[in-house]
């Protein structure tokens, strides 16, 4: 089984590689997602699917991971540390709030 959590570097070379399967779902406020987001980030749901979860610090996004592993959704996982470790480690074009 995979980590709970995944490092903004790794999710970022995921993306870039292409990989298959995987989903960016965002679970922060309109507002927030208004503010700043990841290009690809998504809301639909796959169960075999590889979903990453994102909000601002990582802690939200950690419980829906959390969550929906209880649901038997076992490839979920949470980006440690939200969009605002994203905008320091991958892109800072992402404006931190």
């Amino acid at each position: 089984m995979l980590e709970l959590e995944i490092a903004p570097r790794e999710v970022a070379d995921r993306l870039k590689s292409g990989e298959t399967g995987l989903i960016l779902l965002d679970v922060r406020e309109p507002w927030e997602v208004a503010t700043a987001q990841i290009a690809g980030a998504f809301q639909e749901l796959d169960p075999e699917a590889h979903i990453i979860t994102v909000c601002h610090s990582g802690v939200r996004s950690l419980n829906v991971a959390a969550w929906m592993r209880n649901q038997g959704f076992e490839r979920a996982q949470s980006m440690s540390g939200g969009i605002d470790s994203w905008s320091r480690e991958i892109d800072p074009a992402v404006p931190r709030y």
